[in-house]
């Protein structure tokens, strides 16, 4: 989409969404993580009488999606016998901060198959990393 100004300047209108987006939304800086770690989520809860306080939401990186301001993550946890699954924006105001936890070594980047698995199968295998030795 092009949009035509006063003078016979045509500017692309990603452009000046991206313009927009580096001046305007600021970015928070948060740890590298994909799907199949497992990350704690501290995002603050606005309650009725001007009070807030923050929560956390831990589970398992199910996808991660967007680049830019419209980036997302989904996380899934399990609560009791019922999966709880929720999707947060990166540039999301009340997100305080995200923990990894744990890498864990799946060789897609969207593990939908694991909302299926129950019990021992939803295991993810952690990844090994090289340390140094004491």
């Amino acid at each position: 989409m092009l949009i035509r100004l006063k003078s016979s300047n045509t500017i692309k209108m990603d452009s000046i969404i991206s313009y927009v987006q580096d001046k305007y939304i600021e970015k928070k800086e948060f740890p590298d993580f994909s799907a199949g770690d497992s990350v704690i989520v501290y995002y603050e809860i606005k309650e009725g009488d001007g009070k807030s306080r923050i929560q956390f939401f831990a589970g398992t990186v199910i996808q991660r999606r967007g680049s830019g301001a419209t980036e997302m993550f989904t996380v899934r946890k399990m609560s009791g016998n019922v999966g709880v699954e929720r999707i947060f924006p990166m540039n999301m105001p009340s997100l305080q901060k995200v923990e990894v936890k744990k890498r864990g070594k799946v060789r897609r980047a969207r593990i939908f198959y694991f909302r299926k698995l129950r019990g021992k199968k939803a295991r993810i295998r952690e990844k090994q990393t090289l340390g140094k030795r004491a």
